[in-house]
């Protein structure tokens, strides 16, 4: 494996309930080396999103240690936190996330603008094309398909150049031919820039074409597998 870029040792989650406090991680040790692709699979109720949440420091684990570029996200406040996201991950979630009164590129265009780029919107336009959207710059999320909003989505994680991309269920809402089309993006993005790419999927198919895939159930790794890797490798980061 490569230089590891994500490193969670012993990692433990445990949230309140209803009922009393409910554990959802126990005892994650995992690495992801730089430029890999890895795919979450397993039941519902596995503890893949909750994983993937405490990679992306947006659920602080309750025990262990969580490792991205060298840095302790378990030892970082809130505010640390959102800015080493803004600096160094892109995340994608299942449901868009899109700001609504805000166009698709201003969506593509906040990230950029919060990390201080004075060409913001260029990028952001520029981003867009790369995703087939740039004649739907000016359009609003309520004015387009599912499809072309996980493709805003996609671009406004992307445009930033992140070393590290986290997808949860990005295919989840997509009929085959838009799921299909947002994972030759996914991997179009790893191999342009060389970003890590960790994917939470239900579809074994699509965590197939991963480096590798890691098997959760009941809150613990049940094993892993290589995957087939039949896409071109990670070029350099420009």
């Amino acid at each position: 494996m490569a230089e590891p870029i994500l490193q969670l040792r012993d990692t433990r989650l445990r949230l309140a309930g209803n009922a009393g406090p409910v554990d959802i991680l126990h005892g994650i040790t995992l690495s992801v080396g730089a430029g890999e692709t890895l795919g979450l699979v397993g039941p519902s109720g596995s503890g893949k999103s909750s994983l993937l949440m405490l990679m992306g420091g947006l659920e602080r684990a309750t025990g262990g240690q969580v490792m991205a570029l060298g840095h302790d996200l378990t030892a970082m406040d809130e505010d640390a936190l959102a800015r080493f996201r803004r600096d160094h991950m892109g995340v994608v979630f299942q449901s868009f996330h899109l700001i609504p009164t805000m166009t698709a590129l201003e969506n593509v265009a906040t990230p950029l603008e919060l990390a201080g780029h004075a060409d913001a919107f260029d990028r952001a336009a520029a981003e867009l094309e790369t995703v087939g959207l740039g004649h739907r710059a000016d359009h609003y999320p309520s004015q387009l398909s599912g499809g072309e909003q996980q493709r805003v989505a996609l671009a406004r994680a992307a445009a930033p150049r992140p070393a590290i991309l986290l997808a949860d269920e990005p295919t989840g809402n997509l009929d085959g031919a838009n799921g299909q089309a947002i994972m030759d993006l996914l991997f179009g993005l790893r191999d342009r820039h060389g970003a890590t790419l960790v994917m939470v999927t239900h579809a074994p198919d699509l965590a197939a074409i991963c480096d590798r895939v890691v098997r959760l159930r009941d809150g613990r790794i049940e094993g892993e597998d290589a995957g087939t890797a039949t896409r071109g490798k990670p070029q350099a980061a420009e």
